[in-house]
């Protein structure tokens, strides 16, 4: 594995490229451009905010509806467009694979570093909402961000290079990687509070990397404390996501050439 690290770390001219490429690839065509990196989380969050608070209302405390989905929802939607994007980078460049030797985990980390730059621009926005529903400010606690999202680029990097070698294979990846995010999506704590989840079944439910990592979003940006201990057993099981998915990809990287 550090191998692998000091590769991509040679490579990094390359991987720094080919993130610009996916950029201007996805927005120099659209009238929006980076626009839509905050039109998509926002759209969610007004439309749960209407059925949560109206329809069906959750309590969330102190904390308005549109605020407290909205953490949850940008670090969402990193996930999943990026596990989508990572999904198709190998099987969409298979003529650049067949044809050149470099380290074949560029194209999928490069699609997740496309989204993050998303993800930058979203988070703007969070800061306004905040401001405009006084929701009060910790900067303090902000030293634990980059260890939160940390944590979920690893996630997303290792189900990510697990999804972009298995694609090659098996081109149902696709089907069952949406179906598996839309599951997902409400086995997690993005629409409802963790409090809503019976205590007896939480330890089960902290499995779920993406739970923990969500309520340490909300733990520094809502709540202005530091994340609570819900957050190890996350971190445990991202590493090892980590661990098998960069093991299956380097275990079956070498075939990929041979796929047309």
């Amino acid at each position: 594995m550090l191998i692998q690290a000091r590769q991509l770390y040679q490579s990094r001219d390359l991987l720094f490229s080919w993130t610009g490429r996916n950029i201007r690839a996805r927005y120099q065509q659209s009238a929006l451009g980076w626009l839509w990196a905050i039109f998509q989380p926002a759209a969610q969050v007004a439309i749960f905010s209407i059925i949560f608070t109206r329809i069906v209302p959750v309590d969330t405390g102190d904390i308005p509806y549109p605020v407290f989905s909205y953490v949850a929802i940008v670090p969402w939607t990193l996930l999943a467009s990026s596990l989508a994007d990572m999904s198709q980078s190998i099987v969409t460049n298979m003529g650049l694979v067949t044809k050149i030797y470099f380290p074949r985990e560029i194209l999928p980390a490069a699609a997740m570093l496309a989204r993050l730059m998303d993800f930058g621009v979203a988070v703007g926005l969070l800061l306004i909402l905040m401001l405009y529903f006084r929701v009060p400010f910790y900067p303090p606690v902000l030293f634990f961000f980059p260890l939160i999202l940390a944590v979920q680029l690893l996630l997303i990097i290792g189900i990510g290079l697990g999804m972009a070698a298995a694609n090659v294979f098996f081109r149902d990846v696709q089907s069952l990687l949406t179906l598996g995010l839309q599951l997902w999506f409400y086995a997690s704590p993005i629409i409802y509070p963790v409090t809503m989840v019976p205590e007896q079944f939480r330890t089960l439910y902290f499995l779920n990397p993406m739970a923990g990592i969500l309520e340490g979003y909300r733990d520094i940006l809502l709540y202005q404390r530091a994340p609570g201990p819900y957050l190890l057993p996350s971190t445990i099981v991202t590493v090892v996501v980590f661990l098998l998915g960069t093991w299956f990809f380097k275990r079956v990287e070498f075939r990929f050439a041979d796929i047309v």
